[in-house]
């Protein structure tokens, strides 16, 4: 059995799913990241201390604002009426850095993996540009879905 790609039409054109037909269920998606910095620059930002303020109120408002966009951000996915986004940070010295976790929720017909992912995304990249000016060698890696539920496919967790 060949696997076929859900945003492809038969001739290989890009489309929207049809998920009309689907039923509404609640759906949950969690991803995370992380962003590699200097010991200095961990510091700076628990402290509050960044020259720009707040640096960890900022990413997580941008995380969230970023999930809530996402259907304009990625060409092909559903515009969704979340439910909830929460976007937490977890500091880590050894690598030094902060793990940027972000959960979306939604009663729909699809799933909130992009949004959550998104809102991850935007959070690690927000980071870099509140501390960028102390810190240009951040670097983001292991962005990914730790887990999901909901839906036909149903539960996933890493």
């Amino acid at each position: 059995m060949t696997a076929r790609l859900s945003h492809l039409n038969e001739k290989g054109e890009a489309r929207m799913v049809d998920v009309s037909a689907k039923e509404v269920t609640s759906r949950t998606a969690i991803a995370e990241g992380f962003v590699a910095m200097a010991p200095t620059t961990l510091d700076l930002i628990l402290a509050g201390k960044a020259p720009k303020g707040d640096v960890l109120a900022t990413a997580r408002i941008a995380g969230i604002m970023a999930a809530k966009r996402t259907a304009e951000l990625i060409p092909l996915c559903h515009s969704l009426p979340l439910t909830g986004v929460t976007v937490e940070f977890e500091p880590s010295r050894d690598p030094c850095g902060l793990r940027v976790e972000a959960t979306a929720k939604v009663d729909a017909k699809t799933g909130v993996e992009m949004e959550a992912l998104t809102a991850v995304s935007i959070a690690c990249l927000t980071l870099y540009d509140m501390v960028k000016a102390v810190d240009r060698a951040m670097s983001f890696s292991a962005i990914r879905l730790v887990e999901k539920t909901g839906g036909r496919s149903g539960h996933f967790k890493r």
